[in-house]
């Protein structure tokens, strides 16, 4: 049995480590024209946002698992709820056993009308042991500026499940919960572009590269010079005359442009995983490494080779069985991986020459370790 176990916990690292390099291998596949991206999911309109809704309220119903004694703040509001519906109680007698104190927040989403419901996330603030079975009462939310723009209420709902007591115990988190379509927007965020002279586009990811990409390729969609990077990140669109009037039909249209991103040279690195995932941008330049019976040399780029040619005399990688790969002085790392993977180098051992390449100043790339 305990050799059956040790060569399923070996094939299935094996496994495990074939994934890691075929997500490298993608990864270091070079972009092409069919591989850009729309303008809409590199960047975001100004305006075009989300906004954060949080209230207090009160879960009821529980069975004997809300808040204790301790949380007067549950006694207070409760004693504060019945007080407005004209019953007068004695805080002191007040048990809150079966009632919870909750925070209830939510995210209202940009356009949302009057009359739509947004779901709603509700956290115990005291020592509540369960919210299973409960149900919120009315309980305004609101935004940073004061004003109320929803009102939730509703059945609680835990999720997760329950496995056999001989697994173990429930699943889930017991002291959160969620209201699905909870929430009755009673005020709107008003956001319009009518009648605006020019729209502001925003990179999710600044980069100088891109944003100059994005510039073209808006002019050459819109036949003129209407587009501006103000910075890395920010492109602002003069509305062009035969668009006046129809500036949502613009911003479909702006959003559904395709370009290429560009960014930096990066590789990054999972200790824990051994996962290692690099873009097409990562060079190797001259460079002699020895990590264990592994050598790996990088020699000076004949004149008039490209520099991702694959040259017998440049780059050599060889272990104690003599296996031998060799490329050119600037071909990317992808190349110099799959060189390594070739003679049967391990992920973790991968992730520990590539530190040593960065520290010798030969990797241009950024090195990040997760």
């Amino acid at each position: 049995m305990g050799e059956k176990a040790t060569s399923g916990c070996s094939g299935f690292m094996s496994r495990m480590a074939l994934i890691a390099f075929l997500f490298m291998i993608v990864a270091m596949w070079p972009f092409s024209d069919a591989e850009a991206a729309r303008v809409k999911d590199l960047a975001s309109i100004k305006g075009v946002r989300n906004n954060q809704l949080i209230g207090y309220g009160l879960v009821v119903g529980l069975n004997g698992t809300g808040d204790g004694r301790q949380a007067s703040f549950t006694i207070q509001g409760l004693k504060n709820m019945l007080e407005n519906m004209g019953i007068h109680v004695d805080e002191g007698s007040i048990k809150v056993k079966n009632t919870a104190g909750v925070v209830v927040s939510a995210v209202l989403p940009p356009f949302v009308k009057v009359g739509q419901t947004i779901d709603v996330t509700i956290s115990s603030l005291g020592d509540c042991s369960s919210l299973e079975g409960g149900t919120l009462l009315v309980t305004p939310l609101k935004g940073l500026d004061g004003k109320v723009y929803a009102i939730a209420q509703g059945a609680v709902s835990i999720g997760g499940f329950e496995t056999p007591a001989s697994f173990g115990s429930r699943k889930t988190h017991l002291t959160v919960a969620r209201i699905p379509s909870g929430a009755t927007i009673e005020k709107e965020v008003p956001v319009s572009f009518a009648g605006k002279q020019e729209i502001t586009i925003s990179l999710n990811i600044p980069d100088f590269t891109t944003v100059s990409r994005m510039v073209d390729a808006i002019d050459s969609f819109l036949g003129g010079e209407y587009a501006e990077a103000l910075d890395g990140a920010t492109v602002v669109i003069g509305i062009p005359e035969h668009y006046a009037k129809k500036e949502v039909a613009l911003l479909s249209a702006l959003e559904n442009i395709h370009i290429t991103p560009d960014g930096p040279a990066k590789v990054v690195m999972d200790e824990r995983t051994g996962t290692v995932v690099m873009g097409k941008n990562v060079k190797i330049t001259q460079l002699a490494l020895s990590h264990g019976n592994l050598s790996l040399q990088v020699s000076p780029q004949q004149r008039g080779t490209p520099p991702s040619f694959i040259d017998n005399e440049n780059i050599s990688a060889r272990d104690e069985e003599n296996r031998l790969v060799k490329m050119a002085e600037g071909a990317t790392l992808g190349e110099v991986v799959r060189a390594l993977n070739s003679v049967g180098v391990t992920p973790r051992d991968l992730i520990a020459i590539l530190q040593s390449i960065k520290a010798s100043g030969a990797l241009q790339a950024e090195l990040e370790i997760i």
